[in-house]
């Protein structure tokens, strides 16, 4: 009996995505609040707090689509053409946000690249948003192709839920500023991040009570399964979370507000993963349905099973490097 590898690389796929999510979104929260920091000098310290590591976050997101065409090449094929223009927007807004990082330290007009950092990292979010909400709202397949049109991702629920990303990168951008910035930054970051807290609870609450009235699979699985009852640990976990973000803001602690923050998007993560599983093209096809066949999956996964721990371990040694305050007057560059 050939071994089943289709939950293996629905877990790499996962985890993939669920590290970019994590990684790559408090950097693009810190350029969501980079326009509205006190002086020139917070943004100095905004941005050597994310220089060091910023371009690296990058390789989940691209371990997310090539597993995703390797594996499960029937759910890249009908996924990637519903969100054609949101990953558009997305590259976009990621190359203007990297081409900021290079040349604002060498450009005698440094307010340019600081609109461009803040105009790409919004518009990454906010196509990164689109792209979920597109996602869970289900996309409308005719045989084995997309059935929708070029702006089917453009509707109300996959707005909000852009919107709703916003907030919650600008969250994680906050907190990470909270854990690496010392003085008026760090206490600037700390109003920051109660306002977005607030949004962040609020964005949260409207999707969830959304969801289950735009996708019978949804409301079925939280409210008329066989096992509602142990589901629900998911939101009060995430509702204790916002009390200990909140009151650790209040207490003057650095790691805390930001795990808390870590946390509230694993557990949003986890209901995302409860809602639609098995589901890989939702609400169409399961993994089973969209993966590639089994030789196909084994030999890719060699390869991959053998860079995933050099690529963690990479990020969890660049994390260690430069861990720490960031300085005044000092610099990646």
């Amino acid at each position: 009996m050939a071994l089943d590898l289709v939950p293996l690389w629905a877990a790499i796929l996962a985890f993939g995505v669920f590290m970019y999510v994590l990684l790559d979104g408090f950097d693009l929260g810190v350029g969501i609040l980079f326009p509205f920091a006190p002086d020139a000098a917070s943004r100095d310290a905004m941005m050597n707090s994310v220089a060091p590591i910023w371009d690296f976050n990058e390789t989940w997101l691209v371990l997310g689509g090539v597993g995703l065409l390797a594996a499960f090449p029937l759910a890249f094929a009908i996924v990637i053409p519903a969100v054609y223009f949101p990953i558009l927007f997305m590259l976009i807004g990621l190359i203007f946000r990297g081409v900021a990082f290079e040349f604002r330290h060498l450009s005698q007009r440094r307010h340019y690249w600081d609109r461009s950092f803040f105009a790409g990292s919004l518009l990454a979010t906010f196509s990164q948003g689109i792209v979920l909400g597109t996602f869970v709202q289900g996309i409308p397949v005719a045989g084995r192709a997309y059935a929708g049109g070029s702006l089917g991702w453009l509707t109300p629920f996959a707005l909000l839920t852009g919107a709703g990303l916003i907030a919650g990168y600008g969250l994680l951008g906050a907190c990470w500023l909270v854990l690496k910035t010392e003085g008026g930054v760090q206490a600037w970051a700390r109003r920051k991040a109660r306002q977005f807290a607030i949004g962040v609870a609020a964005f949260v609450a409207m999707v969830s009570l959304w969801t289950p009235f735009i996708q019978p699979q949804i409301r079925e699985r939280w409210f008329g399964g066989e096992h509602p009852l142990w589901l629900w640990p998911v939101p009060l976990v995430t509702l204790a979370l916002f009390v200990f973000l909140w009151r650790s803001l209040g207490r003057g602690r650095d790691l805390h507000p930001f795990l808390a923050a870590l946390g509230i998007f694993a557990m949003a993560y986890l209901g995302l993963a409860i809602s639609i599983f098995p589901m890989v093209v939702p609400y169409s096809f399961d993994l089973w349905q969209a993966a590639a066949t089994p030789r196909s999956q084994a030999f890719l996964v060699l390869g991959t099973l053998f860079l995933l721990p050099i690529i963690l371990g990479y990020t969890v040694w660049s994390y260690w490097v430069f861990r720490g305050k960031v300085q005044a007057g000092s610099g990646y560059h």
